[in-house]
């Protein structure tokens, strides 16, 4: 009888304990895909830009800034993971006060954009397409670029049909998103984190409608025939060096790599400041400002 109740509430206990990681797996997802709206107002009085609003076929109205350049070429600029414009704001400056063009934006579910989750560069390729079509059209005939950050990089290789600019400069891009996940689970919470990686992977599809195996930028870069100058983190370990140089083998040329010593995953800009300025512009200058010719 003593046994009958020790294994019945072993049995009990045991579905209780399943039902509440399940339970915490599950809020832990939605935490994830929260979204991260932020009023942005105004843009700073040192920055001469103005507010534009469009469309994007990700559902979302999507707000950003545009500034003006000297027809030199036209950047556009995406934000990465729980971001919007602001994070941009610095990158967007010097390459206005050399004389490009730029827009900056906030993707879906962020920022002042509408939407109602963060997808990891899912409905973001959506927005990025919608954001060129929009810099295409206010700084007509210009040669294009796009900077794109983490999730950023990640929206701008997942866009379907590709994006059509003349060079793009990718940071610290996850992967596949399965990975990125696995690596933040370790890091976070370290070996019990890696086996709950697979349970949070399985919340994507009915929390976002599309399976996260499908999140495989690094089966998208082969595709992309523009310039790329990949900027990456040598002591990066959300997408550790190996993911990059990996990432990097896979790209289509031409293509460039830039392995900032000591930087983690963090803003590249503000931890290499000048040497960032010196790199960035003279590979837009290559690409934007000259006919195209192959890296050597």
């Amino acid at each position: 009888m003593r046994a009958r109740r020790f294994a019945r509430n072993a049995i009990i206990g045991l579905l209780t304990a399943v039902t509440l990681l399940f339970a915490v797996v599950w809020a832990a997802g939605d935490m994830l895909i929260h979204p991260a709206p932020a009023t942005i107002g105004a843009p700073p009085s040192d920055f001469p830009a103005r507010v534009v609003v469009f469309d994007s076929a990700s559902g979302a109205r999507i707000h950003g800034w545009f500034a003006a350049g000297k027809g030199r070429g036209a950047i556009l600029l995406l934000h990465g993971v729980r971001a919007n414009r602001l994070s941009m704001l610095d990158r967007a400056r010097f390459l206005h006060a050399a004389g490009y063009s730029v827009l900056l934006i906030d993707f879906q579910a962020s920022g002042e954009s509408s939407g109602d989750a963060i997808t990891f560069g899912h409905l973001e390729s959506r927005d990025a397409a919608a954001a060129l079509t929009e810099l295409k059209t206010l700084a007509p005939g210009e040669k294009t670029g796009i900077i794109g950050t983490s999730m950023g990089g990640a929206a701008t290789l997942l866009a379907e049909p590709s994006l059509q600019v003349d060079a793009m400069v990718l940071e610290q891009v996850y992967p596949t998103l399965s990975q990125a996940v696995v690596d933040r689970m370790q890091l976070h919470a370290g070996a019990p984190g890696r086996w709950l990686a697979p349970l949070l992977l399985r919340t994507v599809k009915p929390h976002l409608g599309f399976d996260g195996d499908q999140m495989r930028p690094i089966d998208r870069v082969g595709q992309v025939h523009a310039p790329k100058l990949f900027v990456v983190g040598a002591a990066d370990q959300h997408t550790p060096i190996t993911e990059s140089l990996a990432m990097f083998e896979q790209a289509a040329s031409p293509k460039e790599l830039w392995v900032v010593s000591g930087a983690q995953h963090l803003d590249l800009y503000r931890f290499a400041g000048g040497a960032y300025e010196a790199r960035v512009l003279d590979f837009f200058n290559k690409w934007l400002r000259q006919p195209s010719r192959a890296m050597e």
